[in-house]
């Protein structure tokens, strides 16, 4: 059985692999997903900057339902929040989670909200 410090290592390592090619300029800003048991969050950040444009989560935009409605619901309004900050490209940055479940809903909203990636 994986302890938890080796699920920790490992997704810290997948993470710096992803970001060894995903970075945010400030022309496309890296939307950042992270997701832990209960919550998932969003962010689009423009990394040259060093600056958070827009940020949602389950603790403050969710509604009621499954966990994959909710991850959708996030994406929808980090879409709405960078639009209305003028982002309509972002570079998608799953954070070493696997593209599916919560993490792909979170896309799928974003991308039905107007952002391109």
């Amino acid at each position: 059985m994986a302890t938890k410090t080796d699920r920790f290592s490992s997704l810290d390592r997948r993470h710096r692999r992803v970001r060894k090619k995903v970075t945010g300029t400030p022309d496309r800003p890296r939307l950042a997903v992270y997701r832990s048991n209960k919550h998932i969050y969003a962010q689009v950040i423009d990394d040259v900057a060093g600056r958070t444009l827009a940020a949602s989560s389950t603790t403050t935009a969710a509604g009621d339902g499954a966990p994959r409605e909710q991850a959708k619901s996030v994406g929808l309004d980090i879409a709405t929040k960078a639009k209305s900050a003028g982002i309509t490209q972002v570079t998608f940055d799953r954070g070493g989670f696997r593209y599916h479940g919560r993490v792909q809903a979170v896309a799928d909203g974003a991308r039905e909200g107007g952002l391109e990636f």
